[in-house]
């Protein structure tokens, strides 16, 4: 490699930085030799005692958030949504742990910097995209088409559910225009479905003893049935799965002990932690890379994105390696290669990139920032329904998910919740507490203080009744919701000097009008099942917003997109459809931040399948 510190040289140690290096050292033969890969967080969860530090966490915090397990880290901040402050003490700008907030709506979501990235805390729900959200603008006028297919990327799919070791079953995945093609022929997951949990049946079994349930959305007549849901965690591995060696799939158990905790035991701590490492994360991959073909250095904070000025490519980049996260001491190297990967995240490559005046010919670096907006409704089922077991999520309607009507709101994918009410209110620890103090509900129904027996049958009735539902609302890419930073400014820098994003966030007519919709087709479901409706909004909530006379309230789905999407031209895009910079050859940029627009899936499965195809794209580069 000569004048090289390796061939390729990748920013970030999450999903994406870890799909690329491994597609690009099993399948690069000589062309690559070394990969080296810069984190701006720490190590300290990649093998078994670190993660069992991250689990000791888990289990003395009260707030069971999604950054919760993870070492507070000054050095490589991010934010948390223990942050977010109510409607009426917000003051724009407002400086968060790892952002700035800069309105006029919150930003909602936070994400994780550590190796491994947000799948140490991410859910696990790998839907794919719709074939119609690649071709927004041709189909409903809105938004952009992408510069690539749905069936351009479905081999990559198949290639990043392997990865992952998705969990589902093929048979049971039937979207709204997927078309006959969705599925390659004879396809499998490789890991049978996670079982469908007992509220999930009892769900169902509700809407078709009432004879079923169809409503109206904007003139097309929808069927509301529950699915199963493929996942990013392991089950038992389908025999009829073979990968494109033929071979069949074995899953993957902890970091540094794959023997243990192999497949999923229900410990109803996904989002933030699974104690066993069932689920998935981006660990897994970087353990599987030989050891002598990859160097990860952690604590290395990337700032500068070096462009040589006569060839227009990227001759090197800057970092900062801090020795602690205690102390704000640092020094600064740099590291040379071939061809530069940025895969951090979509607000951190946004920032790197702004803080570089790199790739950004086009104005378009920042923005088309995008999350979906999760309205939750919560309710009490006529019977117990066993929530608080097993995963997040094992079921959801995909029914609107896409048609006509996203030509005039957007589109929404329902998400059934395991865990009770403790997304809305903290249950069921709020709900000890109010029972024992005495308390109001949100139905206006006054309740006296409780002890013993009393206390016992009250939380035994209330709590095994609980039912959630997360209505998650597309947003699309608005050039005004985007990432800027103030490098002047020292109260909007981190520690180190580098500056935090400034996250400028609104709620457009288009999502909020999805709201009236969600929460109306909620209603009839209710009505349907007999729910009884605890749902309440409150005009101080973080996320709540007015539409038509209504208040609703949303929160983050951490599904952060945008800020560097793909396009057709240099002119409205960042990178083609390659993954490539327009205006640096051998810069690419991977991850949530490439996708054009959002649709209704998790991103990760998304993000990941277009982190390979740009692996492949480099090697033809190489």
């Amino acid at each position: 490699m000569s004048d090289f510190d390796a061939d390729v040289v990748i920013v970030g140690a999450g999903v994406t930085g870890a799909m690329v290096a491994r597609t690009l050292i099993a399948n690069g033969g000589d062309k690559v030799r070394k990969v080296l890969v810069l984190e701006a967080g720490q190590d300290t969860g990649y093998g078994v005692e670190g993660y069992r530090s991250y689990l000791d966490n888990f289990y003395k915090t009260t707030a069971k958030v999604p950054n919760a397990p993870y070492p507070v880290n000054p050095d490589a901040p991010t934010a948390n949504v223990l942050d977010l402050k109510p409607l009426n003490e917000v003051k724009y700008p407002q400086v968060e742990a790892g952002l700035v907030q800069c309105g006029p709506h919150q930003f909602l979501s936070d994400y994780a910097k550590a190796q491994g990235g947000t799948t140490l805390h991410w859910l696990g729900t790998t839907p794919r995209m719709l074939p119609n959200d690649f071709r927004m603008r041709s189909e409903y006028g809105v938004a952009v088409d992408w510069p690539i297919t749905y069936h351009e990327l479905r081999p990559y799919y198949e290639r990043a559910e392997h990865e992952i070791g998705v969990s589902g079953d093929v048979d049971e995945q039937i979207y709204p225009n997927m078309g006959r093609d969705y599925w390659r022929e004879g396809y499998v997951f490789p890991m049978q479905k996670i079982p469908q949990s007992y509220l999930d049946q009892n769900f169902q079994a509700g809407i078709e003893a009432c004879g079923g349930l169809t409503v109206d959305v904007g003139g097309d007549f929808i069927d509301v049935e529950l699915q199963s849901s493929p996942q990013g965690r392991n089950s038992i591995p389908n025999p009829r799965y073979r990968d494109v060696d033929g071979k069949p799939f074995v899953p993957v158990g902890m970091v540094g002990d794959p023997e243990s905790g192999q497949r999923c035991e229900g410990n109803s701590a996904c989002t933030p932690i699974c104690p066993v490492q069932a689920k998935y994360n981006a660990n897994k991959t970087f353990n599987a890379i030989p050891s002598d073909r990859i160097e990860i250095r952690t604590q290395c904070v990337a700032s500068k994105v070096v462009i040589d000025s006569a060839s227009g490519r990227v001759s090197e980049i800057e970092y900062k390696e801090y020795k602690t996260a205690a102390s704000p001491e640092y020094e600064l190297k740099k590291v040379r290669a071939k061809v530069f990967v940025l895969a951090a995240h979509a607000a951190e490559n946004a920032k790197l990139l702004l803080m570089s005046d790199a790739a950004n010919s086009s104005g378009e670096v920042g923005r088309n920032l995008m999350d979906h907006l999760c309205m939750l409704t919560w309710g009490l089922m006529p019977e117990e329904i066993g929530v608080y077991r097993g995963p997040g999520s094992t079921s959801g309607i995909p029914a609107f998910r896409d048609g006509s009507f996203r030509s005039e709101h957007a589109s929404f994918r329902v998400e059934l919740g395991n865990w009770g009410w403790s997304w809305p209110t903290v249950a069921p620890f709020s709900d000890v507490y109010n029972f024992v103090n005495g308390f109001t509900d949100t139905r206006g129904q006054h309740h006296e203080p409780l002890h013993g027996t009393a206390l016992r049958e009250t939380l035994t009735h209330h709590c095994t009744r609980q039912f959630r539902i997360a209505w998650e609302l597309e947003q699309l890419p608005w050039a005004d919701n985007r990432i800027t930073i103030d490098p002047t400014n020292p109260d909007f820098t981190d520690p180190l000097g580098n500056p935090l994003p400034l996250i400028h966030y609104h709620f457009h007519e288009y999502t909020r009008a999805a709201a009236k919709v969600s929460k109306r087709i909620n209603d009839e479901l209710f009505a349907h099942i007999g729910i009884e409706d605890y749902t309440r909004y409150n005009d101080t909530d973080p996320g709540y917003f007015e539409y038509e006379g209504a208040g609703y309230t949303v929160n983050g789905a951490g599904h952060v997109v945008g800020t560097h999407r793909m396009g057709f031209t240099k002119n409205d895009s960042v990178v083609n459809r390659r993954q490539q910079s327009w205006d640096h050859e051998n810069l690419y940029l991977v991850g949530c931040g490439n996708m054009a627009t959002l649709g209704t899936s998790n991103p990760t499965l998304t993000a990941s399948a277009l982190a390979i195809w740009a692996a492949d794209n480099i090697l033809e580069d190489l």
